[in-house]
């Protein structure tokens, strides 16, 4: 036995060593039924009105991913995971993958259209048209929409040496998969969607480690590359051909508690012109920012400042 280790008896034991958020069976607190935990949950929803949603349903996680992976078959057919359909079954296998999502997509549409409605009421009517019309207006973009995915596809297998063809960017990089989202959640919320678009980028967040607001303005041919930490924030706008890489935050300046609210309809975030290039981990901030067309910002660096066009941004302090 080693002479200079010694026997800790239970009294030895300090008190501070006891986690304080431990909680003795014996708690003078009283255990309370299912009755009263139900009673004070329902007054504190008639209280905040957080999440009181009686009368109907909100939008389903597991519904909006499905229909972001028939979107994705439509717009890139094979990339959502379903085989590719022979050739001669493609008019049918195309009308039926677009019957289902106007049937499913719509649902959803419908579902976040009735937030902040708690009761069935009246306007329940006018909500199933106007999901009908939105998510109908929305398919007739398709062709439009597959045309800019296109773009994006092309940019990022230009834009990186080693892609080895456009069935692999497609299918495997993440900036393209959360542009491919971020430009359909844009169209339906131009649309009038509501919470539906907002759930579509964030389950893009969550597969990427790619934020894009779809209320962000973002040209065509778009690649960011790697992606993983890129912040894009609601009022962003972005010209064409732009490439950004990993870590890159396109946001808003910090506010004091209390005047977040103030700034909710205003310009918050930067403007980047056509053909910028931003590395990565550079940070850009307010809506009075613009960077100007074919600027180049370098990694790990802070702009709160315009750069004119052409302009080289390379020490990390900048504004």
């Amino acid at each position: 036995m080693n002479p200079d280790r010694q026997a800790t008896s239970p009294e030895a034991v300090s008190s501070d060593a006891v986690s304080p958020d431990a909680v003795s069976p014996s708690s003078s607190d009283p255990l309370r039924s299912n009755c009263d935990l139900a009673d004070s949950l329902a007054s504190s929803y008639r209280q905040t009105g957080v999440l009181l949603t009686v009368g109907h349903e909100l939008p389903s996680r597991q519904a909006v991913a499905t229909a972001l992976d028939l979107l994705r078959d439509l717009l890139l057919p094979g990339s959502g995971g379903s085989p590719a359909p022979p050739s001669a079954l493609l008019h049918s296998w195309l009308e039926a993958r677009i019957a289902s999502l106007r049937v499913l997509l719509t649902e959803q549409v419908c579902r976040g259209l009735h937030i902040g409605c708690p009761a069935p009421q009246p306007l329940c009517d006018k909500y199933q048209a106007d999901a009908t019309e939105m998510v109908g207006r929305f398919l007739n973009q398709l062709p439009e929409l597959r045309e800019d995915v296109h773009q994006d596809v092309q940019a990022a297998f230009e834009g990186d040496p080693a892609a080895r063809s456009l069935i692999e960017v497609a299918w495997c990089y993440p900036g393209v998969r959360a542009v491919t989202v971020y430009r359909i959640a844009h169209k339906l919320l131009r649309l009038g969607a509501q919470i539906v678009p907002r759930m579509m980028t964030e389950q893009a967040h969550t597969e990427t480690g790619i934020d894009i607001h779809p209320g962000a303005q973002i040209g065509k041919s778009f690649f960011i590359d790697h992606g993983t930490g890129v912040v894009i924030g609601e009022t962003s706008i972005i010209g064409n051909r732009v490439r950004i890489y990993q870590g890159v935050t396109l946001g808003a300046m910090s506010l004091p508690t209390g005047k977040t609210r103030q700034q909710q309809n205003r310009k918050r975030h930067p403007t980047i012109e056509d053909d910028v290039l931003i590395y990565a981990n550079a940070t850009i901030l307010g809506g009075d920012t613009v960077i100007g067309r074919g600027a180049i910002i370098g990694g790990n660096t802070w702009v709160t400042d315009s750069v004119v066009p052409g302009g080289r941004v390379n020490n990390p302090c900048r504004g």
